[in-house]
């Protein structure tokens, strides 16, 4: 790839985050949700995306399924194609953040490197890793989707947990096994978390 020279960023001249913040009255921060498929990621996310806005607070949620089916639906499962699939979608997540806008990813991004890359291209201070953290009992007993069975019949190659790897994080910002907490409380936990970087 040839390198670019007729690019003239003017980020120089854009309103800054913290005016952006301001109007916002709140703080961007991206809540990283990983997981297993079926772990209760996007439920999740889900459930805190409502509190938040209950509370007036604007928050994006960026789902595996959704930028797979559009920003990201060129790529597939390959392991140089689950790093580009984490890198767009940090460096879009990182515009949310850097809007003043609370954003929750929920993607299993399943290495460690994949997540050091998405919390280097955030920044660390906006980064907070949420480890979901059901046992993988749990998540193919859901199996809402079919794919556990389709992983365990070959259907489905590099399937995260059968075929494919989990690294579990090194030391999330919490840990929530949907096995033993409620959505609610699971919900509150996370809510925590993010009020106390909007004070």
């Amino acid at each position: 790839m040839s390198e670019a020279t007729n690019i003239y960023p003017i980020y120089d001249r854009m309103l800054s985050r913290a005016d952006k913040e301001a109007l916002l009255k709140q703080r961007g921060v991206m809540i990283w949700f990983t997981g297993l498929s079926g772990s209760g990621k996007s439920t999740v996310a889900l459930g805190v995306e409502r509190e938040l806005h209950r509370r007036g607070i604007l928050c994006r949620i960026l789902d595996g399924d959704n930028i797979r089916s559009g920003i990201n639906k060129n790529l597939g499962f390959s392991a140089e194609d689950r790093k580009e699939n984490i890198r767009r979608i940090a460096e879009v997540g990182k515009l949310f953040v850097d809007t003043g806008i609370v954003t929750l990813a929920a993607f299993i991004s399943p290495t460690n490197e994949s997540r050091r890359m998405a919390c280097d291209i955030i920044g660390a201070d906006d980064f907070k890793e949420v480890y979901i953290s059901t046992p993988i009992e749990v998540c193919e007993a859901r199996d809402v989707k079919g794919l556990y069975a389709r992983a365990r019949r070959g259907e489905i190659k590099n399937f995260t947990g059968v075929s494919a790897p989990f690294e579990v994080p090194e030391s999330p910002a919490l840990s929530l096994d949907t096995s033993k907490l409620s959505l609610e409380e699971s919900v509150n936990q996370v809510l925590t978390l993010i009020l106390q970087n909007n004070k």
